[in-house]
Formats: C-alpha cells, structure tokens, sequence
C-alpha cells in the first residue's frame, strides 16, 4: 500500500470515528498532495508522485509544526499549540522515526573521523554523507547545527 493510500485510509477511519483534530489534518495532508501531484504533471519535468515525493512533503509540513509550536510556547499559546502540536504528532506517524540526538552525534563523530574532517569548510563532505547513508532518519537542521558544534573545536 503507498503512502497516500495509507493516508486516505487513515482518514476515512477519521471520519467514520468523527475526530474532528485528525479529519482536519488528514484533509490538509490530502489537499497537499493533491496539489503537488498536479504541480508534477505540469512543467517541464512531467512525474508521477511517488512516495518519496510524499515524504518530503510530510517532513515540510511537520518543519512548519515545529517552527509554529516553538512561536505559541513562546507566546504562551496553549490554544493554538495543542492544534499544532496535534497535527505534527499525527505528521509524524507517516515518517521514518528520527534518530535522537545523541544516535545523530554519534553518526557524526563517525562520519567525521571516517572522512578525516577537522574544520568548518568540511562539513559539506560530511552533510553529503550523512545524506547518502540516512537521509531518513535524521533532521538535518539538528545535525547542522550539531556538526557546526563539533567542527569548530
């Protein structure tokens, strides 16, 4: 079963529950895909959205959940942050688990001492690896942020 009908499914058992929080997000979920399935169609580069495409869909959408929960809990908006925080946590479901950050430290210190790497102008060679062996599972905004850490030392 793909992606999308495995989020199709989900929200039909949505309604048949009548969840309001899951309808809505599911519904949402749907709407962008539809529309990323007709921007693939047009264009020059004419493709049928496959799950990878999905994906990174999902991780988009679950990128502007995070940067919008840390805005309501620093606004002290409890209202808002529990429909956000209710839309990643279901976001979430459709994704690979994401590595912790100390699994993320470790793959870095072993990406960094396999590629020799010693500053800051280096942390292209190891993103690119990073990349390559678990584009998946790991956040790339954390592991940036990480590796800027580990490589200025």
């Amino acid at each position: 079963m793909s992606l999308k009908e495995t989020i199709e499914s989900e929200y039909k058992n949505a309604l048949k529950s009548k969840d309001k929080i899951k309808i809505s997000t599911y519904r949402l979920i749907l709407s962008s895909i539809k529309d990323l399935d007709i921007s693939n169609r047009s264009g020059p580069n004419k493709k049928e959205t496959d799950d990878q495409d999905i994906k990174k869909l999902l991780k988009k959408m679950v990128k502007q959940r995070t940067e919008s929960i840390d805005i309501y809990k620093q606004n002290n908006r409890s209202d808002l942050l529990e429909v956000e925080q209710n839309e990643y946590d279901i976001l979430m479901n459709f994704l690979p688990k994401q590595l912790s950050e100390e699994e993320t430290k470790k793959i870095c210190l072993e990406i960094i001492s396999k590629l020799s790497a010693t500053s800051i102008k280096d942390i292209g060679k190891v993103i690119g690896e990073l990349k390559k062996n678990n584009a998946e599972e790991i956040d790339f905004a954390k592991a940036g942020l990480l590796l800027k850490q580990l490589l200025n030392k």
